[in-house]
């Protein structure tokens, strides 16, 4: 069961000795979220009637989006609640039980529970709050990729073989089985790895292989003899090491063709902690590959996004450009009247597509578009280099540090809403948001 309390915790006086900047960012987000609508959707997570009551879902949602507005980890953000006084207001922590409301592994539980379905919902409803409002204009499309990098340090093959004894290490320990192979020995041979200068990674590869093949072929018998009966929890450890062993495979035939010399070698398996991360090229000097998921973005005119979407590995543009499009449409409820892109979404079909409900559609090139709109378009470019900039180093889409494909996608939604709450403050400071608008939303 969940606590789906809506109503404020603190009273008027609470608010009034406390709250003193009325202006305070805060402040003004935790007027405009639709707070009711998420709870309601997100519920459906939980099931009424089993279970003690958990947190506040108003209180676990406002932590989520403020995990990534103010850029915190799960332990940092509860301290800040009970430190600032205005982080304590938008979450609606209340000071009854302030210094224990709730420990930080809490946070990751809700996270998992929701999934990126739940951080889906969070997600649109508070775009959805700013369309249907006015707030985000449609009218212009800018489209671009980049890569959404994984917690993960620079690999190479000798470094994963080492990582895969490790792995088959701690099942052995976890199932108090001996290890099966001279650990000594693989421990002898990476610490010499680790001090030759030369690195002659395949004279390394060649002698931690040797080892690895046999253990894994009796890592795959002890699986296999591993009993489960009808426990969930013998059940769940035996098909996390069968997924295991699944990786392991990959990583031996990924060994085979590196050995054989073969340079190219598709879907490389670079981590063993984040099966989904490839290395990709993006075509820039610095850093040349970048290792990660695919992560795919289309902003507005006003730098809003649209829309974000991460691909393992590195599909080409031109086969996202019709998808991304179509979205960009679902989410605005009309075709934009310009799509701004860069060379690499470029094709004859790309050009044709929905070009009946498009004026003009500039896909890197001057002659795609009226000489009047060559200028305009040239300028959004520009901005859209800009937006991914802001993206990357200031708003969290630079590095995931959620686990696996499931939790980029839940990385890059709760990014997106910081970006968009960002977005919108800007706007609003600068007092270039309709009034109209700002009426409907309780600012004005």
């Amino acid at each position: 069961m969940i606590d789906k309390t809506i109503k404020n915790a603190f009273t008027s006086e609470w608010i009034k000795l406390n709250i003193n900047m009325s202006n305070h960012e805060l402040v003004i987000l935790q007027k405009i979220i639709p707070w009711e609508k998420i709870i309601k959707r997100l519920s459906k997570f939980y099931d009424n009637k089993k279970g003690a009551t958990g947190k506040s879902l108003r209180i676990m949602i406002a932590m989520a989006i403020m995990l990534r507005y103010l850029k915190l980890s799960d332990r940092e953000i509860v301290k800040q609640i009970k430190e600032n006084r205005y982080i304590q207001y938008f979450c609606n922590v209340p000071d009854e039980g302030l210094q224990t409301f709730l420990h930080p592994s809490s946070l990751c539980v809700f996270r998992k529970r929701i999934g990126k379905a739940g951080a889906s919902i969070i997600e649109k409803e508070i775009f959805e709050t700013f369309r249907r409002l006015g707030v985000i204009i449609g009218d212009i499309s800018l489209m671009d990729s980049t890569v959404l990098q994984n917690n993960i340090i620079y690999p190479n093959d000798v470094q994963l073989i080492f990582k895969a004894f490790k792995k088959m290490k701690s099942y052995a320990k976890l199932h108090g089985i001996p290890v099966w192979w001279d650990y000594k020995l693989v421990k002898s041979l990476w610490r010499e790895f680790g001090l030759n200068k030369e690195k002659n990674r395949a004279v390394w590869l060649v002698k931690l292989n040797e080892v690895f093949n046999p253990a894994l072929e009796i890592f795959k018998s002890e699986i296999d003899s591993l009993e489960t009966s009808s426990k969930p929890k013998l059940q769940k450890r035996k098909k996390k090491a069968l997924k295991l062993f699944s990786l392991l495979e990959i990583l031996k035939e990924q060994t085979l063709e590196k050995l054989s010399g073969k340079i190219h070698i598709e879907n490389r398996i670079v981590s063993l902690d984040e099966s989904d991360a490839r290395p990709i090229k993006k075509g820039k000097s610095h850093p040349k590959c970048e290792f990660g998921t695919k992560a795919q973005m289309s902003f507005n005119r006003q730098g809003f996004m649209i829309t974000v979407e991460n691909f393992i590995g590195n599909p080409n543009d031109k086969t996202l450009y019709g998808n991304t499009l179509d979205l960009f449409i679902e989410r605005m409820k009309n075709p934009p009247d310009a799509v701004i892109t860069d060379n690499g979404y470029r094709s004859k079909k790309n050009l044709e597509y929905k070009s009946e409900k498009i004026s003009h559609i500039f896909l890197g090139r001057s002659g795609d578009v009226t000489e009047e709109m060559r200028d305009f378009c040239r300028k959004g470019r520009s901005a859209t280099e800009g937006f991914i900039a802001v993206a990357k180093n200031l708003r969290g889409f630079g590095c995931s540090l959620y686990r696996d494909f499931e939790g980029d996608g839940i990385w890059s939604l709760l990014c997106q809403v910081a970006y968009n709450l960002k977005k919108f403050l800007q706007l609003y400071y600068a007092e270039k948001i309709e009034e109209r608008s700002l009426v409907k939303l309780g600012l004005a």
